[in-house]
């Protein structure tokens, strides 16, 4: 019978063969979701002999992780700032990157609302896998959301999440682009990750995404700025206090010039890497304060 560190090594074996950076790695991960093992365990269970229904599977989840679909897919989760979020195929992985995002705008909402304990109301455009409002929603108990997705696929993962945290009281999912909440609701704040990946740049991109990852949620045209310029007119006219966007790398000028432009004037903030992550712009602000100090 075949043993444990057998099969980490076969498996490891075959994702280099696939040209896996972090063959070693994804192969410990997923032998220790199917094992129900953290990565110590593993080493110190490396002699234990693996049981055919084990290694049944096992063998499924190897193969799509060999045929290069995101680790976070395989696995079926990704933690985002400090929780798990349901993911799978249809639905763009969360990344570190947008928890500048959601730091800088539950410091925003301190701001600009005190120590008013009336609800917040969130649309979040283009939500995914609700790892935006969800998290919003955790951090700040005034948080009401409207999370909406044009994408059938990725809406199922924003209901799942929904669920999994315990929120339907509080986060509703929406299908539809752009705005799809009723004129007649009030919506304080406009927050977006939306797709900012330069068309011709998508191409040279990790097969996990630029093969895996669903278009809807990267292409953002010749640019990367199209969806900036979509959303910010409708933006304005319904958010009652802020706008606030992920933006890539090169393209946060753009952005905050946009919403200035709009009548939000915006400030750039800087993820931990140095490059302007996050573009907030409060409804006719001044832009001054603490929330908008160099970062």
């Amino acid at each position: 019978m075949i043993t444990l560190v057998e099969v980490l090594q076969r498996t490891t074996t075959f994702f280099e063969q696939k040209g896996i950076p972090s063959a070693r790695l994804d192969a410990q991960l997923i032998l220790g979701k199917v094992l129900g093992l953290d990565r110590v365990k593993l080493y110190l269970n490396f002699d234990r002999p693996m049981a055919d229904p084990e290694l049944e599977t096992l063998r499924p989840l190897v193969r799509r992780r060999g045929e290069r679909e995101p680790m976070a897919w395989v696995l079926g989760t990704k933690e985002f700032y400090g929780r798990d979020f349901e993911v799978g195929p249809g639905v763009l992985v969360p990344r570190p990157d947008t928890e500048t995002l959601i730091e800088k705008l539950i410091a925003a909402f301190g701001t600009a609302e005190g120590s008013d304990p009336a609800p917040l109301y969130v649309a979040d455009i283009g939500s995914g896998s609700g790892c935006i409002g969800i998290t919003l929603a955790l951090e700040d108990a005034r948080v009401r959301v409207y999370a909406i997705d044009a994408s059938p696929e990725a809406l199922e993962y924003t209901r799942k999440n929904i669920e999994k945290h315990a929120l339907k009281d509080r986060v509703a999912a929406l299908n539809g682009r752009d705005l799809a909440v009723p004129a007649a609701r009030r919506i304080d704040w406009v927050v977006s990750n939306p797709p900012y990946i330069p068309s011709a740049a998508i191409a040279g991109l990790q097969p996990e995404v630029a093969l895996r990852e669903p278009k809807l949620a990267l292409d953002g045209g010749a640019d990367g700025l199209d969806m900036y310029r979509r959303l910010i007119p409708i933006a304005a006219q319904r958010a009652q206090v802020g706008i606030a966007f992920e933006v890539g790398e090169g393209q946060a000028e753009a952005v905050r010039d946009l919403l200035n432009a709009a009548g939000f004037p915006a400030q750039i903030h800087n993820d931990l890497s140095g490059i302007g992550r996050a573009v907030i712009g409060l409804r006719g602000s001044s832009a001054s304060g603490t929330l908008y100090a160099a970062p």
